[in-house]
């Protein structure tokens, strides 16, 4: 905490419960845990379809003519065989759907996702966080659960559900930014994002690993889809019993706490429900800033997320289990890197070694331009498969630097709109979450594109990014 708050809380006669209630956990620290619990929920729900994908669709001919390219590595298991069943494993698949068309199931989430981010937003503003979030995550649940069914029922039924998540879906994370905005102190809000937001990458981490196990196990790739919805089910009774929107609301907080948490954010929180100042949203130049850099990361980020997996098959030839702990091992590097990068920043900005913009700035160079350079090289490298590995750890890991750039500025530019920024700015940053796999199976049959087309979006945020940073 910064000397001059430290003083004013002297003044007050505060000073013993302020330093308690900053050093001890409290309940401001259990919204964080229920929030990365929840967004670890969350992301296994999005993402296990990019790992059960590659056990759902029967191989198409035109895949096994991919395999004699140039842009496909030498399979050692086909060469050891004499080429003889090439396709087994994948063979198995349930349905037929070419490339185009796997775009579009994968893409399906992002539309829906698109559709209700401002709404969200609006909603959390207006009524609180908890309700929202809350409700975010119970109905995709549900939607999560029933997925099988749909699949097996049409293809469109099944894109149909897929929107209908990412509706869902769509609410939560403007969710949080507004009950970050009521809970936590500035000087403690980087590290806070991280830990509560590094749940999407455990989440991650843990989907990826265990979906390709599952898959191969007798309840096959189903069982993906209704482990990720109940464990997200139990996680809502939870919620609902020891989450609460502001700390006025809580039962059980100590006032040390309570009163740590009012002076550090000082009385720039007003109530819900305010008007929207449209046009001061929409002319200033720091917020444009954060949707230029939010999409351009978005589209590396998504493009990875969707098409990693595939990659890894059909180009370096993973087996199963070992696509889903590979697709893992870049997200865990993103979790490290994403926890100590943000306890590192806090401790630059309360030491007063760095300012709140030069610490954005920075962090946003990190999280876009190295991954741009690095990936850069992935095609460079061909099919040295531990090379190849590496590069795409070091992108995804450096990504992380995010939470202490982007994702701090909604509540720092606007506090009482912290969910109505989010949801703009998440709403357009969508866009890369069904465009990257859609242009990607629209130009090659595989994922190399997407490192392409990432240093695009990236080095398009270089314009903006010393100029316009908020």
């Amino acid at each position: 905490m910064d000397a001059g708050r430290k003083q004013v809380f002297q003044q007050e006669g505060c000073q013993g419960q302020v330093d308690s209630a900053e050093s001890k956990l409290g309940k401001r620290h259990d919204l964080i845990l229920l929030l990365f619990l929840g967004f670890a929920g969350l992301y296994a729900m999005r993402v296990n379809l990019s790992v059960a994908i590659v056990a759902m669709v029967r191989a198409r001919p035109e895949s096994q003519s991919l395999r004699d390219t140039e842009d496909v590595c030498p399979n050692p298991e086909v060469a050891s065989e004499n080429k003889h069943n090439p396709l087994k494993v994948e063979s198995r698949g349930e349905f037929d759907w070419d490339e185009q068309t796997q775009g579009m199931v994968l893409g399906g989430f992002f539309y829906g996702y698109l559709l209700t981010n401002y709404l969200g937003g609006r909603l959390a503003d207006r009524f609180g966080g908890r309700l929202i979030y809350g409700a975010g995550v119970t109905l995709t649940a549900f939607l999560t659960i029933i997925s099988p069914s749909a699949a097996r029922y049409s293809t469109n039924a099944f894109i149909l559900v897929r929107v209908l998540e990412g509706m869902t879906e769509g609410v939560t994370y403007p969710a949080t930014n507004v009950m970050i905005s009521h809970w936590i102190p500035p000087q403690e809000r980087a590290r806070s994002i991280s830990r509560s937001c590094g749940g999407t990458l455990i989440g991650t981490v843990i989907t990826l690993s265990v979906s390709g196990w599952l898959t191969e196990t007798e309840w096959g790739w189903p069982s993906v889809f209704y482990l990720s919805g109940f464990i997200c089910l139990v996680w809502s009774w939870f919620w609902f019993r020891y989450a609460y929107d502001t700390p006025d609301d809580h039962p059980t907080i100590s006032a040390a706490e309570k009163h740590y948490i009012r002076q550090s954010i000082g009385h720039h929180r007003g109530k819900m429900g305010q008007n929207v100042p449209w046009r001061s949203i929409l002319t200033s130049v720091p917020f444009m800033t954060l949707v230029v850099a939010h999409v351009c990361h978005n589209w590396g980020f998504y493009c990875l997320l969707t098409e990693l997996p595939t990659y890894l098959r059909n180009i370096q030839h993973f087996n199963m289990k070992q696509n889903g702990l590979i697709s893992a091992l870049p997200y865990m590097v993103m979790w490290v890197f994403n926890l100590t990068y943000s306890s590192y920043m806090d401790h630059l900005l309360e030491t007063g070694k760095l300012s709140t913009k030069n610490i954005r700035k920075i962090s946003m160079i990190i999280a876009n331009h190295i991954p741009a350079a690095v990936l850069l090289l992935v095609p460079w490298v061909g099919c040295d498969r531990q090379r190849a590995v590496i590069l795409i750890c070091i992108a995804l890991g450096s990504g992380g630097a995010s939470t202490c750039g982007l994702h701090c500025g909604f509540q720092e530019l606007a506090p009482n709109f912290a969910g109505t920024l989010t949801g703009i700015s998440n709403t357009v940053a969508t866009i890369p979450g069904f465009l990257a796999p859609a242009v990607t199976g629209m130009i090659i049959n595989n994922q190399v594109s997407c490192f392409l087309l990432k240093n695009l979006s990236d080095y398009i945020h270089i314009i903006f990014v010393f100029k316009n940073s908020p």
